[in-house]
C-alpha cells in the first residue's frame, strides 16, 4: 500500500534527506537531554524521527522508537489522546513494513474503535484509520476485505473531503493497489492515471507521492501486458527516484526490480 506522508520537507534529495534525518536525530537527543525521556515534546520528536526512519527503509530502528513511544503516550496522555492514536498507528505501520500484519491489524482496530467513538464516522482521522486497517488486511493476504475497505474509504473521502484532497488521493492509490492484487487489471490503470495527473499538478513531478503514482501506473501497465508503456514509465521513474531519493532508497530499489522484471517479459 502507499506510504503515509513522510516528515521531510520538500523538495527532497539524497543530501536533504540525510541532512533532515540528522536534524531529527539531534532534535530527539536535545529534547531528551533538556526535557527528559518522557516529556510530550520528546515523544513528538521521537515519533517524527521514527517516521523518517521508516520512509528511509530502516524499519527496525523505526519500530524500536515507536515501541518506546506508545506505552509512554498511553501512560502520560491516556489511551484515547490524539497523540496516542498517532503513536499506535505509527507502530502499526512499522509492523506492516516487516510482515507483522496481525499485530498491525490489532492496533488499527483498537484505534478505529476509539476514534470512531470520539470523532464520528466521517472524521478525516477515522477515514485515515480505516484506510490503514485495509492496508494491514492487504499485508495479511485478505485481499477481498482490503479492496472492499479501500473502495468504501475512497467513496467516503471523496464525499467528505473532495476528489482532489491529498487524503483522497492516498485512498485512491490504495484502492488501485488492492484492485491490482485482486486481478482487476483495467481499474488500477484508471485510478493511477487520475492520481498521477492530480499529483503532478499539485505537488510537482519530483515529489515522492507523484513518483509513487507513476510507479504504480507503470506496474499496472505491465500487469495489463502494455509493456510498450510500462518499460519507458519504469525507466523514467527509476531515473527520477535515483535522483530524488538516492540509489539505495527502498522505493528506488522497487523501481529497479520492477523494471528488470518488465524487461524480461516476452512482448506480444
Amino acid at each position: 500500500m502507499e506510504r503515509e506522508r513522510d516528515p521531510f520537507t520538500r523538495p527532497v534529495s539524497p543530501l536533504s534527506l540525510a541532512e533532515q534525518t540528522a536534524e531529527l536525530e539531534r532534535a530527539v537527543a536535545d529534547s531528551e537531554s533538556a526535557l527528559g525521556l518522557r516529556h510530550p515534546d520528546t515523544l513528538a520528536a521521537r515519533g517524527a524521527l521514527a517516521r523518517g526512519y521508516l520512509f528511509l527503509g530502516r524499519p527496525a530502528e523505526a519500530i524500536a522508537l515507536h515501541e518506546k513511544n506508545l506505552p509512554l503516550c498511553e501512560e502520560l496522555l491516556g489511551p484515547d489522546h490524539s497523540d496516542t492514536l498517532q503513536a499506535r498507528d505509527d507502530l502499526a505501520a512499522g509492523y506492516r513494513s516487516v510482515g507483522r500484519a496481525a499485530d498491525a491489524i490489532a492496533l488499527h482496530e483498537q484505534n478505529l474503535a476509539i476514534a470512531g467513538r470520539l470523532l464520528g464516522p466521517d472524521h478525516p482521522a477515522v477515514l485515515a484509520t480505516r484506510g490503514r486497517l485495509a492496508s494491514a488486511q492487504m499485508s495479511a493476504g485478505r485481499v477481498a476485505a482490503a479492496a472492499a475497505g479501500c473502495r468504501q474509504v475512497l467513496a467516503d473521502a471523496e464525499r467528505v473531503l473532495g476528489p482532489g484532497h491529498p487524503q483522497t488521493a492516498h485512498a485512491r492509490g490504495n484502492l488501485a493497489l488492492a484492485c491490482a492484487a485482486g486481478g482487476r487489471i483495467p481499474e488500477p490503470i484508471a485510478l493511477h492515471e487520475q492520481n498521477l495527473a492530480a499529483r503532478e499538478a499539485d505537488l510537482g513531478p519530483d515529489d515522492p507521492d507523484t513518483l509513487a503514482s507513476r510507479h504504480g501506473l507503470a506496474k499496472a501497465y505491465a500487469a495489463a501486458g502494455r509493456l510498450v508503456d510500462a518499460v519507458p514509465a519504469l525507466e523514467r521513474t527509476l531515473a527520477d527516484r535515483e535522483r530524488v531519493l538516492g540509489a539505495d532508497h527502498p522505493h528506488t530499489l522497487g523501481s529497479r526490480n520492477n523494471l528488470a522484471a518488465a524487461r524480461q517479459r516476452p512482448r506480444g
